[in-house]
């Protein structure tokens, strides 16, 4: 009981109204959990040891182990909606954000603003039981020009307390732009400055100044890799000089092979045919330059793995393992962006903090890695990181939306190393973190009433137990999909609805549109529904 005064007096000091019928999570026993949610970056659905990867993930693998897997979870398909998802448990039109603003800085159409006035995050939510908040990494959930007056809508201004990293989507790892503490923008320190690295050592440092303050704390870890461009130090690079000599072919073979050894994916779906527009390896004419693409990639995948096993360390070293949960998953599939000579945007420096021009574009004369390179790995190799589906970021079918979520909390979810298939979405993710605090989401905040959420939490499959998830529903750039049970609705921007059974056909290999035309009406009506209440506007290439 009085852990439900403190939490209600909170509430009314920051203008809270509390939903009463969530009022009696509070009055549940046990301890508050720390809570770590952790999120990569255009990682594909394969590209984690624990989902079939060659990469070395060892520590995200030790997650899994002691942990669970889901199977069948779900993103936004590009990093700002599924970020803006991921922090209010609504989908991103609800929030506000729309189609935002792309990864090079440049406003899309549709592109609606901040996040609204109308929803809260789960900083500003678990502010409410006292937590601590913290986040280090990519905000991206607001336009970068608003800096006074009304839209101005950076992380500390969405209830986080401290705030290391950038405002803006993408670029340089060695010297990133708008990378940012607190309200104010620094620049990087030391020659050997890597952001991936920072982003580590400052999580495991706001663990340790939270951990002294004894209060429970949210921290948000938001990295940037494996996005683009392809930079990682060249030790790391090192580590897999020769592991792509095979090419991407036989790469998403073997992949597909230990998915389905580790039932991640079921035999009966089949690999999807390499992309059309993708030559056979055998006919490439750049090779060496094209594993060096994949080498650094892995390397990039491999920097992050490292920091989470940093991350972990601090949480055992202050004896806080335990009693924290602990969330990975990454915001949209792998990118097939090509980056050409002409790219120009917000994220590509002209030069690098030495004075050396930046070469921009994937040119198979360029190595790539190093701080003077601005390039992406492309088409193939993402192809391959999305084992066994097809399509990739941006696109709503399996290949640009499934996500590998890793979750740990040794105080709830018994065992390890199981797996789940039921599915669910980002919008859980606040839910889940509210159910797991004991904190009710609000009705108002500041005098301005708040949609409810659209999510439902995860403690339940947590817990063994099953969940009756309701719809699921996206849309990006005009591309939409809705899944209910095993069936899937989903177009490809302009085309025709497609149908797919995701328990016989998860790769989306087979369209029964033509054969079930009562369940096509049925979902496309349901669609047709959410968009209406979720301010869905018309997507205009």
């Amino acid at each position: 009981m009085p852990q439900r005064v403190v939490c209600l007096g909170t509430a009314l000091a920051l203008g809270l109204t509390v939903a009463q019928p969530g009022m009696a999570q509070l009055a549940a026993g046990g301890p508050q959990p720390n809570i770590v949610l952790i999120m990569a970056d255009d990682m594909g659905f394969s590209d984690l040891g624990c989902y079939g990867s060659e990469i070395m993930t060892p520590n995200l693998d030790k997650l899994a182990k002691d942990g669970l897997r889901f199977t069948q979870f779900y993103n936004c398909a590009r990093c700002c909606p599924t970020r803006a998802a991921l922090l209010t448990g609504l989908y991103p039109h609800q929030a506000g954000v729309g189609h935002m603003m792309d990864d090079y800085g440049r406003e899309h159409p549709g592109y609606r603003g901040n996040l609204g006035s109308d929803c809260v995050t789960i900083a500003q939510v678990l502010q409410t039981a006292g937590y601590q908040t913290m986040i280090c990494g990519k905000w991206h959930v607001t336009r970068f020009v608003d800096r006074e007056g009304p839209k101005y809508n950076w992380p500390l201004q969405r209830g986080f307390e401290k705030f290391y990293g950038t405002i803006h989507g993408g670029g340089s790892y060695f010297d990133p732009p708008t990378l940012t503490r607190d309200d104010g923008f620094v620049r990087p320190l030391g020659a050997d400055y890597y952001y991936t690295d920072a982003l580590s050592q400052q999580a495991a440092e706001y663990i340790e100044q939270a951990a002294a303050v004894k209060k429970p704390f949210f921290l948000y870890v938001a990295y940037t890799a494996p996005h683009w461009p392809l930079h990682a130090p060249p030790e790391v690079i090192a580590r897999y000089r020769g592991r792509y000599a095979n090419g991407w072919d036989a790469l998403r073979e073997e992949r597909h092979k230990r998915m389905v050894a580790l039932r991640i994916v079921k035999a009966q779906w089949p690999l999807t045919p390499r992309d059309q527009r993708v030559r056979a390896w055998e006919q490439n004419p750049y090779k060496a330059w094209q594993q060096r693409r994949m080498e650094v990639y892995a390397a990039q995948i491999d920097a992050m793995d490292r920091g989470v096993g940093r991350i972990m360390e601090k949480l055992r070293q202050l004896g806080a393992e335990q009693n924290t949960l602990v969330i990975f998953l990454s915001d949209n599939g792998g990118c097939a962006e090509e980056i050409g000579s002409g790219s120009k945007g917000l994220s590509i420096s002209e030069k690098t903090r030495g004075g050396q021009p930046v070469q921009v574009g994937n040119d198979p004369n360029v190595t790539p890695g190093g701080e003077d390179t601005y390039q992406s790995y492309g088409i193939a190799w993402a192809n391959a990181s999305n084992t066994p589906f097809r399509l990739y970021k941006h696109w709503v079918h399996e290949g640009g939306i499934a996500t590998p979520l890793v979750v740990r909390w040794p105080a709830v979810i018994a065992g390890g190393g199981e797996l789940t298939d039921q599915p669910g979405h980002v919008v859980d993710i606040m839910p889940t973190c509210l159910a797991a605090a004991k904190v009710p989401y609000p009705t108002a905040y500041r005098a301005n009433t708040l949609t409810p959420l659209a999510g439902q939490s995860l403690l339940p499959v947590f817990q063994g137990l099953p969940r009756q998830r309701g719809p699921i529903f996206w849309e990006h750039e005009g591309n939409r999909a809705v899944r209910e049970g095993k069936w899937k609705l989903v177009s490809r921007f302009p085309d025709a609805w497609e149908l797919y059974d995701l328990e016989a056909d998860r790769t989306e290999m087979n369209d029964l549109a033509a054969k079930f035309p009562v369940i096509v009406q049925g979902l496309s009506g349901q669609y047709e529904a959410w968009t209406k209440r979720s301010h869905v506007e018309p997507w205009k290439q």
